[in-house]
């Protein structure tokens, strides 16, 4: 969100701005033709934090998740860092994927937690792609507030069966989007066995066809991203 040049703002009204902005009707679908998948969300930023959990989503500093198969890992860490993004304070998680020893992507997400619901919402991320061992773009980066992006759903605080929404909203750029397909099971993994689990398909309208599956845990969050499964979590565990 950008304010014109020639408008002077008092903290005050800036924060009353900010917070209207951010207040939009839960509408019935999407704006893009496909209303199927909901991409506005009711939120006000005073109700936003950058620390907090829900059931499937652990936002605190120091909590990390590794997953693995074969050669490839992928580490998930709450970083003890903050980012304004479009007006609201967002935590940094940073997400290192590497094949065989060699880092392919690191990404630094923006969350913020809304104390009213529970659910995390989603507000851009940086990303480096590498090649043997140097950085060659930046693809898949986006903020809330710039381009017409506008912040997604990653993680809702009441998981509800059938549930379809968008994660990212920034277009042309990063469309992913979620359906809870199952809620319970079990699932065998090298940190150990979870049950309850959260299945979540996501897809997006940029590579028509693609799907992933993912499997969240109560408590613990992802662990299972495709093929890869947990190995450890916790706060500050080595990776």
């Amino acid at each position: 969100m950008t304010w014109p040049a020639s408008i002077t703002m008092s903290p005050r009204n800036l924060a009353a701005l900010v917070a209207s902005a951010l207040v939009v009707a839960e509408p019935r679908g999407g704006q893009r033709g496909d209303q199927s998948w909901t991409d506005q969300f009711e939120v006000a930023s005073d109700e936003l934090a950058s620390t907090g959990r829900n059931p499937y989503f652990v936002l605190e500093p120091g909590y990390r998740l590794v997953l693995e198969e074969g050669t490839t890992r992928l580490i998930v860490t709450v970083l003890p860092e903050t980012k304004q993004v479009n007006g609201v304070e967002t935590r940094v998680v940073e997400e290192r994927e590497s094949h065989g020893g060699q880092l392919v992507e690191v990404s630094r997400n923006y969350f913020a937690i809304s104390t009213r619901t529970n659910s995390v919402f989603y507000f851009g991320e940086d990303v480096d792609m590498y090649k043997e061992g140097r950085v060659v773009s930046h693809e898949g980066a986006w903020q809330a507030g710039r381009n017409g992006a506008r912040f997604g759903l990653a993680m809702p605080g009441l998981a509800l069966l059938g549930s379809r929404y968008y994660q990212e909203i920034a277009p042309k750029v990063a469309m992913d989007r979620a359906r809870i397909v199952s809620t319970g099971g079990t699932l065998e993994t090298p940190a150990g066995t979870f049950s309850r689990l959260l299945r979540v398909e996501e897809s997006t309208p940029l590579e028509p066809g693609t799907v992933e599956h993912k499997l969240y845990a109560p408590g613990i969050g992802l662990v299972q991203d495709g093929s890869l499964k947990l190995v450890r979590h916790g706060m500050n565990v080595v990776p």
